[in-house]
C-alpha cells in the first residue's frame, strides 16, 4: 500500500467566528469521515487542524506575517491515508467535509525518505 496526504484548504480569509454549537455542528462530520477511514484500516495519521495565525520564513531570513500572504486560500490541515492507488485516495477525499463549504482537498503521494 502507498501513503497519500490529503491537504485541506478553504478559500475564506480570516478566522471565522463560530459559536460552540456551530463548532460542534462542523466537527461531527469530520469525526464521522475520519472514523470511516479508520474503520477501513486506511488511516495512517489523523493529522491536525492548523491555526489561522502564522508566519512564513523566506530566503535571507525575511519573515512575513501569515502563511497565506500571497494567496487567497487558507491551509486548514491534513491527514494521511493508505491505499493501493491514488484513485482510491481521491475517492476517500471526495467525502471530505471541507468540500461542503467551498474548500478543496489536495491529494499527494507521500514519498518515504530512507536516511
Amino acid at each position: 500500500m502507498k501513503e497519500f496526504m490529503l491537504v485541506f484548504r478553504n478559500a475564506q480569509s480570516g478566522a471565522p467566528r463560530l459559536s460552540p454549537e456551530q463548532m460542534q455542528e462542523i466537527t461531527k462530520p469530520w469525526q464521522d469521515w475520519i472514523g470511516g477511514i479508520a474503520a477501513q484500516n486506511k488511516l495512517v495519521e489523523r493529522g491536525n487542524r492548523l491555526d489561522y495565525e502564522g508566519a512564513t520564513v523566506h530566503a535571507g531570513n525575511v519573515v512575513t506575517d501569515g502563511p497565506y500572504a500571497e494567496i487567497k486560500e487558507i491551509l486548514l490541515g491534513y491527514t494521511i491515508v493508505k491505499t493501493d492507488a491514488i484513485a482510491d485516495a481521491i475517492e476517500i477525499a471526495k467525502g471530505c467535509p471541507v468540500l461542503n463549504f467551498g474548500g478543496t482537498v489536495e491529494v499527494r503521494t507521500v514519498v518515504q525518505m530512507n536516511m
